[in-house]
């Protein structure tokens, strides 16, 4: 073992809290739970198969090439509604499967009405990148047109792109309202919507142009909501969006339950030494490191470089290129460490990332139920390590 779990083990009062602005406000023994004594693996038998969906075989084909062999609670759960035309509610925690629960009820209605057309509303550039290769991979051969509307790339392909009326626009917020105020973006012709991670979102200050989004919706239409949370901040958006939905809850805990979580306490010592130190061993092979500020993080990044570890940074301060390249770098296994912000992670869907540090702590517990949600995925099991004074 890379730590020895006696030595950094906190000793808590039981109330210990930080009130400073720049510090957690959050009670740190909650940082501590050891996957083992929690961990049971529920087992879900679905009800359902993707041979047994009323799909087009073409999409079943899609499915199994994906390497999707049997539906997870939220798809088996979702799609059957979706097939019929319902709106829906779906809370699940990331990692479900929840992408291919929209995606293959809504790749399905526009293959057999081509005038169909879906919006898809998602809070960072890097899950909108990330829907729009899931939706080539299922609409694979099927005539399936679709678009990234995102920031911090040129709008100018993007309209050219729109002038296509493509079946299928994934964006951000912005991106999307700058698009219809321009007059390049017919929201009106959607039929079906969805928006993903909407408390990601509310997070992160969209709400108005959520609502400016869902103004301009035609009032016949399919809505769909997904969200890990139901923050209070959520109710006004779905009374406007959502007409009679199911809701359906594919959550299982609210810390992921086969993460191990534990704290590395640096005692006066340099904190970039310790997490040297740490980065050293053998078993943290895959390693996504949190800071609080982007300029942080790129400081962090320049030290480790020079310190001869092979790493990418992402966080606002770079420009789209710069963070899909970093992305693609660390999900291709050319560096094993990617430093992020918060902000900048959202949306992060990597399978193999082995450990989450958190060289800083973040603001809420809730940022760090999102942060440490980035290991132990899909029932593999991960290691989250937080730094603390």
């Amino acid at each position: 073992m890379y730590h020895n779990s006696r030595k950094f083990r906190p000793r808590f009062n039981g109330n210990r809290r930080f009130t400073r602005s720049h510090g957690p406000k959050f009670d740190l023994s909650l940082l501590v739970n050891k996957a083992s004594e929690a961990f049971v693996k529920e087992i879900y038998l679905p009800k359902n198969t993707f041979d047994g969906f009323l799909i087009s075989d073409l999409l079943k084909q899609n499915i199994k090439s994906h390497g999707y062999l049997e539906p997870t609670s939220i798809q088996d759960q979702v799609i059957p509604y979706l097939l019929l035309g319902r709106d829906v509610v779906g809370i699940a925690n990331t990692g479900t499967g929840k992408t291919a629960a929209f995606l293959i009820p809504l790749i399905n209605k526009i293959f057999y009405n081509k005038s169909e057309r879906v919006l898809i509303v998602a809070p960072t550039r890097e899950l909108a990148v990330q829907l729009q290769e899931e939706s080539k991979a299922f609409a694979q051969d099927m005539g399936i047109f679709s678009v990234l509307c995102i920031g911090g790339v040129s709008i100018r392909p993007q309209i050219y792109s729109l002038r296509k009326q493509p079946s299928i626009v994934i964006g951000t917020p912005g991106r999307l309202k700058d698009l219809k105020m321009q007059g390049n973006l017919n929201i009106a012709s959607f039929g079906s919507i969805v928006l993903d991670e909407v408390d990601k979102m509310l997070d992160m200050g969209f709400i108005q142009d959520i609502k400016f989004i869902i103004s301009h919706l035609p009032k016949n239409r399919q809505s769909l909501f997904f969200s890990a949370t139901l923050p209070k901040a959520t109710a006004e958006i779905m009374g406007t969006l959502l007409q009679n939905p199911v809701t359906i809850s594919a959550k299982t805990s609210e810390t992921p339950p086969n993460v191990d979580q534990d704290i590395i306490k640096v005692n006066g010592r340099l904190k970039i030494d310790v997490l040297h130190n740490l980065l050293a061993q053998e078993e943290l092979k895959k390693v996504l490191i949190f800071g609080r500020t982007k300029w942080g993080v790129e400081k962090l990044s320049k030290q480790l470089i020079q310190r001869h570890f092979n790493v990418a940074a992402l966080h606002g301060n770079k420009n789209q290129n710069q963070r899909q390249r970093a992305l693609d770098q660390f999900r291709n296994n050319e560096v094993a460490i990617l430093l992020v912000t918060d902000v900048a992670s959202r949306g992060l869907d990597i399978l193999d990332i082995t450990h989450v540090i958190n060289y800083d702590l973040p603001e809420s517990y809730d940022d760090y139920i999102h942060r440490i949600g980035r290991t132990g995925r899909m029932d593999k099991k991960g290691i989250a390590l937080s730094f603390v004074d």
